[in-house]
């Protein structure tokens, strides 16, 4: 049997005292694997029994006095975040089960995966409920084990009662969710009706076009909690990505792309990555670099030189920009537009458009790992402009190169 274990709570000490005081004929002999400490279980057999051996590997977060950040790395929480993606595709025939479970993930600060790999422990159920018990934890459980409630791969709680399995079925009523006090951020705003209202308005634009929604997503930062970039930042912003973007459609070389760059003094808004593109324009980069015009389109309508931001069935079409309204065209400087660029739109136009491409975004990326075609929108607008939006909103404060589309 081979189950694995999410708790709030920590400690290897403690597991290895729960192991001696569940099977006490066991010889336990402690070792390091990569990042994970290992605890090797070997139970001598007798008269009518074989030995037997466990192997119990524990990792933790590297600060569990804090919450888990935006920005925290690692591939523990790597592990987390996908674990709270999967969990959140999930059918659940109970609603406030599900709800609780996903603020369980939130708060996990450690792992451990218990696994039999010789014989047969007689008492190995004892102590994966032992431990449960005593790390409040959630098990990931494969079907046709001595613990296992289900058919399918599934989820139990620390009664190794059924949470969830992939059809949805849930036997519980309720889950507790344990937060250290210390974990509360006491600054924290919480949550206004504009920011619940615009949740609202997205999953009603989805339902309405047939898209899946995640009830489950955050809302996002509130109008009082966000800084946009300036009008400013995003004609600088725009106007390299239209030079990036000829170099991408063959209609400027690398070269001489750089060469325009420094001419009006623009080099230096570059990115580290734009900088690679133009010493190295390879097929495949070019390729890439091409989506960028979804970008273009939505910091164009951030600035007000594109009425609206239609839905994202099909891809823009940048020649319908009018050429005074776009960042480089042959009767204007580029230095010329920029600096014209005065105002953008208000903070609730902006998180608006946001918060829908967060939510589109996230059906796509179901839809993707769920191997299913995504045909009432183009996956590929929808990232593209979800990353220009995201920067926008200076979603966890991020430069262009490194803006993260989490869903």
């Amino acid at each position: 049997m081979t189950c694995t274990f999410y708790s709030h709570e920590t400690g290897f000490d403690k597991i290895r005292q729960i192991v001696a005081a569940v099977l006490p004929a066991a010889k336990l002999t402690t070792g390091k694997e990569g990042e994970s400490d290992c605890l090797q279980i070997d139970l001598p057999g007798g008269f009518l029994s074989k030995s037997s051996t466990l192997l119990i590997k524990y990792r933790q977060r590297e600060d569990t006095t804090i919450p888990i950040a935006n920005d925290e790395e690692g591939d523990i929480v790597a592990n987390f975040r996908g674990l709270y993606s999967y969990v959140a595709q999930l059918p659940c025939s109970n609603e406030m089960v599900m709800t609780l479970f996903l603020q369980k993930i939130t708060t996990l600060n450690s792992e451990f995966v218990v696994d039999q790999v010789q014989g047969k422990t007689k008492d190995l159920t004892l102590l994966v409920q032992q431990l449960a018990r005593e790390f409040d934890a959630v098990l990931f459980v494969q079907p046709g084990t001595e613990i296992s409630r289900s058919s399918t791969q599934h989820f139990l709680d620390k009664h190794l009662n059924l949470l969830l399995d992939q059809q949805g079925r849930c036997n519980v009523s309720t889950l507790d969710v344990k937060v250290n006090i210390q974990d509360f951020d006491h600054t924290a705003i919480v949550l206004v009706p504009e920011q619940t209202d615009r949740k609202a308005r997205s999953e009603e634009l989805l339902t309405t076009r047939h898209i899946k929604i995640n009830k489950h997503l955050p809302c996002i930062e509130s109008a009082a909690e966000t800084i946009l970039r300036t009008p400013n930042e995003i004609a600088q912003r725009v106007t390299v990505l239209a030079i990036a973007n000829l170099v991408a459609n063959d209609d400027m070389t690398g070269e001489e792309a750089r060469l325009y760059l420094e001419t009006h003094f623009l080099w230096s808004l570059v990115t580290p990555d734009e900088r690679q593109f133009f010493a190295n324009p390879t097929p495949e980069r070019k390729r890439h670099e091409s989506w960028k015009s979804e970008g273009i389109y939505t910091l164009l309508w951030s600035i007000y030189k594109i009425d609206e931001l239609p839905f994202p069935d099909v891809l823009c079409d940048l020649g319908s920009v009018e050429p005074g309204d776009y960042p480089i065209n042959p009767d204007q400087e580029p230095n010329e537009f920029i600096n014209s660029i005065t105002t953008s739109r208000s903070k609730e136009e902006i998180l608006d458009a946001a918060d829908l491409y967060y939510r589109l975004d996230w059906a796509c990326v179901d839809a993707r790992i769920n191997n299913r075609d995504m045909e009432v929108i183009h996956p590929g607008v929808v990232y593209e402009r979800h990353y220009a939006l995201n920067w926008l909103i200076r979603y966890s404060d991020q430069d262009w190169d490194d803006v993260s589309c989490d869903t």
